[in-house]
């Protein structure tokens, strides 16, 4: 007999948290709505007002109606808060701008000594992946711009309910239901780090450059090394904030072998300024350089494999181009070469890398025309 396994479907509790307003991880929540949210419809629901025990910020009263004398005999949080346990029990937090919801419901939990973790999903960033070129994304003017009803602003459940609406299109619209898969943050990192050995398993130990690619494809950060494969690997284990912001987004990783060191560099500088992947390094480029000492010439280079060159041509004392080749007579007849080559945009940064490069290092050969 066959057995099925059903895919476990996922849940998720989409809140809103009403705050004090005040110092940053000094906040108390004034009020909080919940309603979990099964992919299709509201499953069940918790709206409360909170006594957080701590004065109102002036500009939070005028901005959300609630004032001190409405929370007075509000339940406070330790009062609320295993109902909150229960209705988010196995469900992905979502809420617009979930980093702060978040931050805000362990901030509370912390200060009853009880450790609160859960997965995560932000409405706003999935709505700038699947809602492109829209003029704001604060929950306002999204869901007016969306034609999304939306009551009681700036209150709980008014933003709540809009936040639900928000993330059945953002659902809708995400059709090979891989993107929103993608952008879950883990509070366990398990699942993240299994992927992340997943793209690292498929790298070759090899000299080259690699482009991690976000969900969408687009390179957003470029990488280099002579073995790529344990540079990838050091860039997962780091935990500076724009590395752990690159294995969040890290969604697939391809790479290009240079063979030789030149090449690597060449290579990555030009990827570099055609790219500019969002999580590099921006780097002042030289704008001046000096000639070579011979005005036309070829340089090669080991290249990727046995019998094959890398082959850089200078014409004029300008970098004309660079790639591989694997017959002599493709080096010894130029117009056959130039159809070879990659030109370079960049000319003036290609010529200073060349040169640092044969001042201070030995090339194969070096054949003057």
């Amino acid at each position: 007999m066959l057995k099925f396994r059903l895919k476990k479907k996922n849940l998720y509790a989409i809140l809103d948290i009403e705050t004090t307003g005040g110092k940053f991880n000094e906040e108390g929540i004034t009020e909080i709505a919940i309603y979990k949210f099964d992919g299709h419809s509201t499953v069940d629901q918790f709206i409360s007002l909170v006594n957080p025990e701590k004065p109102i910020q002036e500009f939070v009263v005028r901005l959300t109606g609630i004032n001190n004398k409405m929370l007075k005999n509000a339940p406070k949080f330790y009062e609320v808060a295993k109902r909150i346990i229960e209705i988010t029990k196995d469900c992905i937090l979502v809420a617009h701008n979930t980093a702060f919801d978040y931050r805000i419901l362990s901030t509370e939990f912390d200060r009853l000594g009880y450790q609160y973790h859960r997965n995560t999903l932000c409405t706003v960033e999935l709505s700038q992946k699947l809602i492109l070129d829209q003029p704001s994304y604060s929950l306002g003017k999204l869901t007016k711009s969306l034609g999304i009803p939306m009551s009681d602003r700036h209150r709980a459940s008014g933003d709540a309910l809009a936040t639900v609406q928000l993330f059945k299109l953002l659902l809708e619209k995400d059709t090979n239901k891989t993107i929103i898969q993608s952008s879950i943050k883990y509070f366990d990192k398990r699942n993240h780090k299994q992927k992340l050995r997943t793209l690292l398993d498929e790298i070759p130990t090899v000299q080259g450059v690699y482009y991690v690619h976000d969900t969408n494809g687009k390179v957003i950060f470029l990488g280099r090394g002579n073995n790529i494969k344990s540079e990838i690997n050091k860039l997962f284990l780091k935990v500076t904030k724009r590395a752990i912001k690159i294995q969040e987004r890290a969604e697939s990783i391809s790479y290009d072998e240079t063979g030789n060191e030149l090449f690597t560099r060449l290579k990555y500088a030009v990827e570099l300024d055609v790219l500019s992947p969002k999580f590099n390094f921006k780097k002042k480029a030289k704008t001046t350089t000096q000639d070579f000492n011979n005005e036309d010439f070829i340089i090669i280079e080991k290249g990727r494999e046995v019998e094959e060159h890398a082959v850089i041509l200078v014409e004029q004392n300008e970098v004309f181009g660079y790639g591989y080749t694997n017959l002599n007579f493709q080096e010894k007849k130029l117009d056959i070469l130039k159809t070879v080559l990659t030109p370079v945009e960049n000319k003036i940064q290609s010529k200073n890398i060349i040169k640092n490069y044969i001042n201070k290092n030995k090339v194969q050969k070096i054949i003057r025309l």
